[in-house]
């Protein structure tokens, strides 16, 4: 993978980051998806009032990216604060939603506000996730 491309998507997740609407938590969270066609696609994080109704910034970049025929999410990043001390791994529902889209060897690159990261796939964050190989 073209480490500039790999770059550029942390750069639009950070603005991401900035965009978000986070006024319950003030906990902003800006993601990127880098695609098999070498498109970045962006997300932030948006908040309502009705919690049900909010929406993580990476399921609105995975989303964007099938609306937008962007192709196969290759990396996922994820730009937070930490969380208890820790680099914030995106949670379950995200982590289900990118299995689905992206499949087992998706790369996860997540980033603290200092620009340390920590580089994953879905395999070793959950490994027994529900993943339908024969799509219709």
């Amino acid at each position: 993978m073209d480490n500039k491309l790999i770059d550029k998507a942390i750069t639009a997740a950070f603005k991401a980051r900035s965009l978000s609407y986070a006024p319950y938590s003030d906990f902003k969270m800006g993601a990127a998806i880098l695609t098999d066609k070498d498109i970045i696609i962006s997300g932030s994080l948006v908040e309502n009032v009705s919690l049900g109704l909010a929406m993580c910034s990476e399921r609105i970049a995975l989303f964007s990216a099938v609306s937008q025929d962007a192709g196969k999410p290759l990396i996922l990043v994820l730009v937070s604060d930490r969380t208890d001390g820790k680099i914030t791994l995106p949670c379950g529902a995200c982590l289900q939603v990118a299995l689905e889209l992206s499949g087992p060897e998706l790369e996860i690159i997540a980033c603290d506000l200092d620009k340390n990261t920590e580089r994953n796939n879905i395999n070793n964050l959950a490994p027994k996730l529900p993943y339908k190989t024969n799509k219709l």
